[in-house]
């Protein structure tokens, strides 16, 4: 399928999304555009180097409203089917994720529904959590509440902070990301309320 991918920073889950279909992990997934929302961001430079086409869309100053009217008259353009949000700190209007209904993904550093919002693995270590992980999972308008397609696990040592944990973290979002980015594409996700069923292959 025709996958954009939506970023905001270092996209680093961008580069993993492509470190995997470089090694036929992923043969469902076709990643032809990148859109992101800050000038400074590395993903950009990803793109550059993968030659992957990306296009800046300037969020700053810009209401929620145009920006995703700009973004899906591109996104339209360019017929994408799926949208993948890999870093992309910026809630979407109803309007875009209905447009998209149960076409856009999204990777969360917590197991869902612990701990949704920006600061995750901070709001884990201060709860006291001994668990956390991340979190693959279909977007809709709430805050990461979407149907959970697949979630991994890391403990949290007693020496954890932030910032390690989050490490601890990202190291298994470029792991499950990919593999659940390839179960949309491959028509394997069937919804059944908020349940996910994973079609057998």
């Amino acid at each position: 399928m025709r996958v954009a991918v939506m970023a905001s920073g270092r996209g680093s889950n961008f580069q993993a999304i492509i470190d995997s279909a470089d090694r036929g992990e992923i043969p469902h997934v076709a990643i032809e555009h990148l859109i992101v929302n800050n000038n400074k961001a590395y993903a950009i430079d990803i793109a550059k180097k993968h030659n992957i086409n990306y296009t800046i869309i300037e969020s700053k100053g810009k209401n929620r409203k145009d920006f995703d009217d700009e973004a899906l008259k591109l996104l339209k353009a360019q017929k994408i089917e799926i949208i993948v949000l890999a870093g992309f700190m910026r809630i979407l209007t109803p309007v875009f994720i209905n447009t998209y209904k149960n076409k856009i993904i999204n990777i969360h550093p917590s197991l869902l529904p612990s701990f949704p919002g920006a600061h995750a693995q901070r709001d884990a270590i201060l709860h006291g959590a001994k668990i956390s992980g991340c979190t693959a999972h279909l977007v809709d308008e709430g805050i990461d509440s979407g149907p959970i397609i697949m979630q991994d696990c890391v403990n949290i040592n007693e020496t954890d902070t932030e910032k390690s944990l989050a490490r601890k973290i990202l190291t298994l979002e470029h792991e499950l990301f990919p593999k659940a980015i390839e179960l949309l594409c491959s028509n394997k996700i069937e919804l059944n309320g908020r349940n996910i069923i994973i079609k057998p292959d």
